[in-house]
């Protein structure tokens, strides 16, 4: 068995483990300072809507040798608003630009062709509006809505509505990470954006429920016993998954990682930037959220419930009653060692005294038992 899979079966049977609940208010700063970093970006310097959000004209020339540089000139010169250029892998260009009208879109056209040398015919040219890219922006917000609503519904039903709060929050605050990245990095958001989103939640809800239901099986039946707390019971279970989870979010973000960088970096396939950070930042999240605040939220919850405190109550009088029944013991136990430490003294200093004496006496005897030959 490897190493990792060692450790796994180890903390699997709560042979080793890290106290992930217990440092709780630890993981809350973190996500609190990462959460505020994220709305930061957001507000300072917002989202780069693409055209299907905002609407405007998507340009696609033939293989070029014009830089992306020139052609962003060109476009931004034609249709007096900002462009965005990407240069492909097939030395073609893809030239964004948001807001136009169907006259800019054409002057746009036009003087591209001319940069270009190509016929106005071979600039391949999508026109959205303003209206259209509204309806998939709202669109989308619902079908958000709507999943979260079906999220709560179904963890209230299938666990309990602390696990359904806590995946929520989870769940949101895996969100408002993601956004923030794309505000601070300035990708542009389209609908592979959304996808990416979608995507994620569905990842982050694997995994938490992957340990919300390990911790269901634990806590059973957990009033009825006096060794372990409601939050110690959660915490063994999440040690008991972490190997799992670790895992699978490697496996996860191995090719997503391949997809950003290589596809999207180094291939120049900008189309693929959209969806693979949101995937990138979503899962690695996703993986944070369900360790250090999904399941810490689930056990703060629950041990405001009667039950879980009385349990906590009787758990710290049983550990107060074992360790003064240990410590008894010890003193007992020393003071029997003292005893029989001063009884073995006692039994030497006999057995010396005893030793000299009949060492002496028999020096007596020998002294006396031998008759000199004078007084024969």
């Amino acid at each position: 068995m490897s190493r990792l899979g060692n450790l796994g079966a180890r903390l699997y049977r709560g042979e080793v483990g890290y106290d992930f609940v217990g440092k709780r208010k630890i993981w809350y700063g973190i996500s609190i300072l990462i959460t505020i970093t994220a709305i930061v970006g957001l507000a300072v310097r917002g989202l780069n809507m693409g055209i299907e959000f905002s609407g405007g004209a998507v340009f696609n020339s033939p293989p070029t040798s014009v830089s992306a540089t020139q052609a962003q000139q060109t476009a931004e010169d034609a249709s007096g608003h900002p462009a965005v250029v990407q240069k492909l892998g097939n030395k073609t260009l893809r030239v964004q630009v948001s807001e136009l009208t169907t006259e800019q879109s054409r002057k746009t056209q036009e003087a591209l062709a001319k940069k270009l040398a190509v016929p106005v015919d071979k600039i391949n040219t999508d026109i959205v509006g303003p209206s259209w890219g509204d309806q998939i922006a709202n669109k989308a917000w619902t079908g958000l809505a709507v999943f979260m609503i079906l999220v709560v519904i179904y963890l209230a039903i299938a666990f309990e509505w602390r696990m359904a709060v806590a995946a929520l929050i989870a769940l949101i605050h895996d969100l408002t990470i993601t956004v923030g990245v794309y505000a601070l990095v300035g990708f542009e958001v389209t609908p592979g954006t959304v996808i990416g989103l979608l995507t994620i939640l569905g990842y982050s809800l694997y995994d938490t429920v992957v340990v919300f239901d390990g911790l269901k099986e634990s806590a059973k039946d957990i009033t009825k016993q006096t060794r372990f707390t409601y939050s110690e019971i959660a915490n063994r279970s999440l040690n008991g998954t972490l190997v799992r989870s670790i895992n699978t979010t490697v496996v996860a973000l191995l090719p997503v990682a391949g997809l950003l960088f290589i596809g999207g970096g180094f291939l120049g396939a900008g189309m693929l930037n959209d969806i693979s950070l949101a995937l990138f930042v979503g899962l690695a999240a996703g993986a944070y959220s369900s360790i250090f605040i999904a399941t810490p939220l689930v056990a703060d919850l629950k041990e405001r419930d009667p039950q879980m405190k009385a349990l906590a109550k009787r758990v710290r009088a049983r550990r107060a009653a074992d360790a003064a029944k240990d410590g008894s013991g010890d003193a007992a136990g020393s003071a029997d060692a003292a005893g029989e430490d001063e009884d073995e003294d006692v039994q030497d200093a006999a057995a010396g005294v005893v030793g000299q004496r009949g060492q002496g006496a028999g020096r007596s005897r020998g002294r006396g038992g031998r008759p000199s030959g004078k007084r024969r």
